[in-house]
Protein backbone atom coordinates (compact mmCIF):
# COMPACT_ATOMS: atom_id res chain seq x y z
CA UNK A 1 0.00 0.00 0.00
CA UNK A 2 1.42 3.39 -1.04
CA UNK A 3 1.02 6.27 1.37
CA UNK A 4 1.62 10.00 0.73
CA UNK A 5 2.14 12.09 3.86
CA UNK A 6 1.75 15.89 4.26
CA UNK A 7 2.97 17.83 7.30
CA UNK A 8 1.35 21.17 8.22
CA UNK A 9 1.42 23.18 11.46
CA UNK A 10 1.86 20.14 13.64
CA UNK A 11 -0.93 18.17 11.95
CA UNK A 12 -0.13 15.03 9.95
CA UNK A 13 -2.44 14.06 7.11
CA UNK A 14 -2.16 10.72 5.34
CA UNK A 15 -3.75 9.82 2.02
CA UNK A 16 -3.93 6.26 0.84
CA UNK A 17 -3.85 5.54 -2.87
CA UNK A 18 -5.03 1.97 -2.32
CA UNK A 19 -7.63 0.82 0.19
CA UNK A 20 -8.81 -2.79 0.12
CA UNK A 21 -11.82 -2.43 2.38
CA UNK A 22 -14.73 -0.02 2.50
CA UNK A 23 -13.77 1.05 6.01
CA UNK A 24 -10.31 1.87 4.83
CA UNK A 25 -11.79 3.73 1.85
CA UNK A 26 -13.96 5.85 4.11
CA UNK A 27 -10.99 6.52 6.36
CA UNK A 28 -8.95 7.48 3.32
CA UNK A 29 -11.63 9.88 2.12
CA UNK A 30 -11.86 11.44 5.57
CA UNK A 31 -8.12 11.90 5.69
CA UNK A 32 -8.22 13.52 2.25
CA UNK A 33 -10.91 15.95 3.42
CA UNK A 34 -8.99 16.83 6.58
CA UNK A 35 -5.75 17.25 4.72
CA UNK A 36 -7.38 19.40 2.02
CA UNK A 37 -8.99 21.68 4.59
CA UNK A 38 -5.72 22.00 6.47
CA UNK A 39 -3.79 22.91 3.34
CA UNK A 40 -6.50 25.32 2.19
CA UNK A 41 -6.69 27.09 5.54
CA UNK A 42 -2.95 27.26 6.16
CA UNK A 43 -2.43 30.69 4.48
CA UNK A 44 -5.31 32.15 6.51
CA UNK A 45 -4.01 30.79 9.81
CA UNK A 46 -0.43 31.80 9.10
CA UNK A 47 -1.61 35.28 8.07
CA UNK A 48 -3.53 35.61 11.32
CA UNK A 49 -0.49 34.46 13.27
CA UNK A 50 1.73 36.98 11.47
CA UNK A 51 -0.82 39.80 11.59
CA UNK A 52 0.66 41.27 14.74
CA UNK A 53 2.13 44.41 13.19
CA UNK A 54 5.30 45.75 14.78
CA UNK A 55 4.67 48.49 17.33
CA UNK A 56 4.50 52.01 15.94
CA UNK A 57 7.64 54.06 16.44
CA UNK A 58 8.09 57.77 17.02
CA UNK A 59 8.65 59.94 13.97
CA UNK A 60 10.77 63.10 13.96
CA UNK A 61 10.66 65.70 11.22
CA UNK A 62 13.62 68.07 11.20
CA UNK A 63 13.06 71.09 9.00
CA UNK A 64 16.53 71.67 7.59
CA UNK A 65 15.87 71.64 3.84
CA UNK A 66 13.04 71.86 1.31
CA UNK A 67 13.95 68.70 -0.60
CA UNK A 68 12.95 66.14 2.02
CA UNK A 69 11.05 66.23 5.31
CA UNK A 70 10.80 62.94 7.14
CA UNK A 71 11.69 61.15 3.92
CA UNK A 72 8.85 62.84 2.01
CA UNK A 73 9.17 65.42 -0.75
CA UNK A 74 7.10 68.45 0.29
CA UNK A 75 5.20 70.86 -1.88
CA UNK A 76 6.82 74.24 -1.25
CA UNK A 77 4.57 77.29 -1.04
CA UNK A 78 6.25 80.65 -1.48
CA UNK A 79 9.90 80.65 -0.45
CA UNK A 80 10.50 79.49 3.14
CA UNK A 81 14.05 80.21 4.28
CA UNK A 82 16.13 77.44 5.83
CA UNK A 83 18.61 79.05 8.20
CA UNK A 84 20.65 78.39 11.32
CA UNK A 85 18.21 79.77 13.88
CA UNK A 86 20.24 79.32 17.06
CA UNK A 87 18.84 75.89 17.98
CA UNK A 88 19.99 74.39 14.68
CA UNK A 89 18.63 74.58 11.13
CA UNK A 90 15.00 75.67 10.90
CA UNK A 91 12.40 76.64 8.32
CA UNK A 92 11.30 80.27 8.58
CA UNK A 93 8.01 81.52 7.14
CA UNK A 94 7.02 85.07 6.18
CA UNK A 95 3.40 85.00 7.40
CA UNK A 96 2.08 85.79 3.92
CA UNK A 97 2.61 82.97 1.43
CA UNK A 98 5.30 80.60 2.80
CA UNK A 99 4.39 77.03 3.69
CA UNK A 100 5.18 73.34 3.28
CA UNK A 101 2.76 70.54 2.44
CA UNK A 102 3.92 67.00 3.20
CA UNK A 103 2.03 64.05 1.63
CA UNK A 104 1.87 62.04 4.85
CA UNK A 105 0.21 61.80 8.27
CA UNK A 106 2.66 60.17 10.70
CA UNK A 107 -0.08 59.48 13.27
CA UNK A 108 -2.33 57.59 10.80
CA UNK A 109 -3.68 54.44 12.46
CA UNK A 110 -2.71 55.53 15.99
CA UNK A 111 -5.44 55.45 18.65
CA UNK A 112 -3.38 57.71 20.89
CA UNK A 113 -0.57 60.09 20.08
CA UNK A 114 1.53 63.09 20.99
CA UNK A 115 2.55 65.84 18.57
CA UNK A 116 5.31 68.20 19.67
CA UNK A 117 6.64 71.16 17.72
CA UNK A 118 9.63 73.37 18.43
CA UNK A 119 8.85 76.80 17.05
CA UNK A 120 9.62 80.51 17.38
CA UNK A 121 6.76 82.89 16.51
CA UNK A 122 7.56 86.45 15.52
CA UNK A 123 5.98 89.29 17.47
CA UNK A 124 4.70 91.07 14.36
CA UNK A 125 2.84 88.16 12.78
CA UNK A 126 -0.89 87.92 12.04
CA UNK A 127 -3.27 87.56 14.97
CA UNK A 128 -4.46 84.04 14.06
CA UNK A 129 -1.86 81.59 12.77
CA UNK A 130 -2.13 77.86 11.99
CA UNK A 131 1.28 76.28 11.70
CA UNK A 132 0.65 72.52 12.01
CA UNK A 133 -2.36 71.01 10.22
CA UNK A 134 -3.03 67.30 9.62
CA UNK A 135 -6.08 66.28 7.60
CA UNK A 136 -7.01 62.85 6.28
CA UNK A 137 -9.27 61.61 3.49
CA UNK A 138 -12.26 61.60 5.87
CA UNK A 139 -11.53 65.25 6.71
CA UNK A 140 -10.55 64.46 10.30
CA UNK A 141 -8.23 67.23 11.45
CA UNK A 142 -5.52 68.05 13.94
CA UNK A 143 -4.50 71.70 14.26
CA UNK A 144 -1.86 73.48 16.33
CA UNK A 145 -2.29 77.24 16.22
CA UNK A 146 -1.49 80.45 18.07
CA UNK A 147 -3.20 83.76 18.71
CA UNK A 148 -0.85 86.76 18.85
CA UNK A 149 -1.64 89.88 20.89
CA UNK A 150 -0.75 93.47 19.88
CA UNK A 151 1.81 93.41 22.70
CA UNK A 152 3.75 90.61 21.01
CA UNK A 153 2.59 87.71 23.16
CA UNK A 154 0.77 84.58 22.11
CA UNK A 155 -1.46 81.82 23.46
CA UNK A 156 -1.72 78.27 22.22
CA UNK A 157 -4.83 77.12 20.34
CA UNK A 158 -5.31 73.43 19.48
CA UNK A 159 -8.15 71.58 17.78
CA UNK A 160 -9.33 68.04 17.03
CA UNK A 161 -12.16 67.21 14.63
CA UNK A 162 -13.57 63.86 13.54
CA UNK A 163 -17.03 63.79 11.97
CA UNK A 164 -19.41 65.54 14.36
CA UNK A 165 -16.94 65.35 17.24
CA UNK A 166 -14.66 68.31 17.83
CA UNK A 167 -12.79 70.05 20.62
CA UNK A 168 -10.95 73.38 20.59
CA UNK A 169 -8.61 74.26 23.46
CA UNK A 170 -7.47 77.84 24.06
CA UNK A 171 -6.93 79.99 27.13
CA UNK A 172 -6.18 83.61 26.24
CA UNK A 173 -4.91 84.29 29.75
CA UNK A 174 -1.97 81.89 29.34
CA UNK A 175 0.40 84.08 27.35
CA UNK A 176 3.98 83.51 26.22
CA UNK A 177 6.60 85.82 24.73
CA UNK A 178 7.07 85.89 20.99
CA UNK A 179 10.56 85.97 19.53
CA UNK A 180 11.81 83.02 21.59
CA UNK A 181 11.76 79.26 21.12
CA UNK A 182 9.05 77.12 22.71
CA UNK A 183 7.81 73.53 22.63
CA UNK A 184 4.07 73.13 22.07
CA UNK A 185 2.48 69.69 22.50
CA UNK A 186 -0.91 68.20 21.71
CA UNK A 187 -1.57 64.92 23.54
CA UNK A 188 -4.46 62.49 22.94
CA UNK A 189 -4.81 59.36 25.10
CA UNK A 190 -7.73 57.77 23.27
CA UNK A 191 -10.32 59.68 25.26
CA UNK A 192 -8.90 62.97 26.46
CA UNK A 193 -7.01 65.72 24.63
CA UNK A 194 -4.59 68.07 26.36
CA UNK A 195 -2.09 70.68 25.28
CA UNK A 196 1.15 71.88 26.81
CA UNK A 197 3.62 74.73 26.41
CA UNK A 198 7.20 74.00 27.45
CA UNK A 199 6.05 70.91 29.36
CA UNK A 200 3.32 72.65 31.36
CA UNK A 201 -0.27 71.52 30.84
CA UNK A 202 -2.60 74.41 30.04
CA UNK A 203 -5.92 72.82 29.06
CA UNK A 204 -7.63 69.47 28.54
CA UNK A 205 -10.99 68.00 27.56
CA UNK A 206 -12.67 64.83 26.34
CA UNK A 207 -13.39 64.12 22.69
CA UNK A 208 -13.86 61.02 20.53
CA UNK A 209 -11.17 60.95 17.87
CA UNK A 210 -10.75 57.67 15.93
CA UNK A 211 -7.38 56.92 14.30
CA UNK A 212 -6.68 59.00 11.22
CA UNK A 213 -6.25 57.54 7.74
CA UNK A 214 -4.00 58.70 4.89
CA UNK A 215 -3.79 62.37 4.08
CA UNK A 216 -1.54 65.44 4.24
CA UNK A 217 0.24 67.64 6.75
CA UNK A 218 0.93 71.34 6.26
CA UNK A 219 3.48 73.40 8.16
CA UNK A 220 3.42 77.19 8.29
CA UNK A 221 -0.19 77.45 7.11
CA UNK A 222 -3.51 75.63 7.00
CA UNK A 223 -3.94 73.20 4.14
CA UNK A 224 -6.50 75.56 2.57
CA UNK A 225 -3.80 78.30 2.37
CA UNK A 226 -5.28 80.47 5.12
CA UNK A 227 -3.90 81.78 8.43
CA UNK A 228 -0.19 81.93 7.53
CA UNK A 229 2.47 81.60 10.23
CA UNK A 230 5.26 84.15 10.72
CA UNK A 231 8.23 82.66 12.46
CA UNK A 232 10.40 79.54 12.40
CA UNK A 233 9.86 75.81 12.98
CA UNK A 234 12.78 73.57 13.88
CA UNK A 235 11.26 70.12 14.59
CA UNK A 236 7.98 68.24 14.74
CA UNK A 237 7.83 65.04 16.81
CA UNK A 238 5.10 62.40 16.49
CA UNK A 239 4.84 59.74 19.24
CA UNK A 240 2.40 56.78 19.22
CA UNK A 241 1.59 57.17 22.93
CA UNK A 242 0.14 59.86 25.17
CA UNK A 243 3.30 61.25 26.73
CA UNK A 244 3.25 62.62 30.25
CA UNK A 245 4.77 65.99 31.24
CA UNK A 246 8.10 64.43 32.24
CA UNK A 247 8.39 62.74 28.84
CA UNK A 248 7.72 65.84 26.76
CA UNK A 249 10.45 67.82 25.05
CA UNK A 250 11.86 70.72 27.03
CA UNK A 251 14.24 73.53 26.25
CA UNK A 252 17.23 74.10 28.53
CA UNK A 253 16.24 76.49 31.30
CA UNK A 254 19.03 78.84 30.26
CA UNK A 255 16.99 79.70 27.15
Amino acid sequence: MNTNRHEWNGFRCATHSIASESGNRLAGVWRLVCCGLALALSPVIWAAADNSAPPARPVVWTLDNAASIGGHQPTVLGAPRFIDAGVGPAACFNGKDDGLVIPAIPIAGWSQFTIEVLFRPDADGPEAQRFVHLQDERESRVLIEIRVTPEGQWCLDTFLLSGKNSLPLMDKTKLHPAGSWHWAALVYDGKKMAHYVDGTKEMEGEVAFPPMTTGQTSLGVRLNRLYWFKGCIREVHFSPTALGPAQLQHLPKAN
